[in-house]
C-alpha cells in the first residue's frame, strides 16, 4: 500500500509541476509581471501572489516517495505466509 501511495505522490507532484508551468528553477510564491506605464511607456515590475513549483518541489516529492517505498520494505506482511 505504501508503494502505491509513493507512486501516487510522485505522479501527483509531477502533474502539478507540469500544470503550473514546469518551472526548471526554484519554487516561487510570487509571480512577476512586467507592465508598461501608460503615461511614460517605461516598463515596471508588479508581483502577484501565486505558487509556481520548481525542481526543489519535485525533489522533495521524490524524497518523500523514496522514504515511503523504503519504509514499505521494512514492514513485514502478516499475510505473506498464507
Amino acid at each position: 500500500m505504501l508503494r502505491i501511495l509513493a507512486v501516487v505522490v510522485v505522479l501527483g507532484a509531477l502533474g502539478l509541476w507540469a500544470e503550473k508551468g514546469a518551472n526548471r528553477g526554484w519554487t516561487r510564491t510570487n509571480i512577476k509581471h512586467e507592465m508598461p506605464d501608460p503615461v511614460t511607456g517605461l516598463s515596471g515590475v508588479s508581483y502577484e501572489k501565486g505558487f509556481v513549483p520548481g525542481v526543489d518541489f519535485l525533489a522533495a516529492a521524490a524524497l518523500a516517495a523514496a522514504g515511503m517505498a523504503g519504509i514499505s520494505l521494512l514492514i513485514k506482511n502478516k499475510n505473506a505466509g498464507k
